[in-house]
């Protein structure tokens, strides 16, 4: 069993420093997906990603399944635990919504606005690296 670790502030600088993140998570037959970008954030210490809208196949269903992924940036590769946050807390919502808005902002409000959508914010997962990755 693994267990997870805080991001170090170098590793949340390089993070909060790219456009996207690069994530490949396992499929059921326990092969890794072909890792995709997305966007992620950095709030508090903590990493951040969404997909457009909640759903059960992909890349985003196979990290939720299996609360399991690999993530990558320029400098920085690891293994992360996936927890499921959805949007039940309404004050991280703000937050992670508000760092969407901060971050791509250049890209204009019809892309960031579908990140902030409640569909969106309904995504969430919160990305915590394992030790020893």
């Amino acid at each position: 069993m693994n267990t997870s670790r805080v991001w170090t502030q170098h590793e949340l600088d390089q993070i909060g420093a790219t456009s996207e993140l690069q994530i490949s998570a396992p499929k059921a037959g326990g092969s890794w997906r072909r890792p995709v970008p997305i966007w992620v954030v950095c709030v508090d210490g903590c990493v951040y990603v969404r997909t457009w809208y909640r759903r059960d196949n992909g890349w985003f269903g196979d990290a939720v399944r299996s609360q399991h992924a690999r993530v990558s940036v320029p400098g920085l590769s690891t293994d992360v635990a996936v927890t499921d946050l959805g949007d039940s807390d309404s004050r991280l919502r703000i937050a992670v919504d508000d760092a969407y808005r901060a971050k791509y902002a250049e890209h204009g409000s019809g892309s960031v606005g579908g990140m902030v959508t409640d569909d969106a914010a309904a995504s969430t997962l919160q990305l915590t690296p394992w030790a020893g990755s």
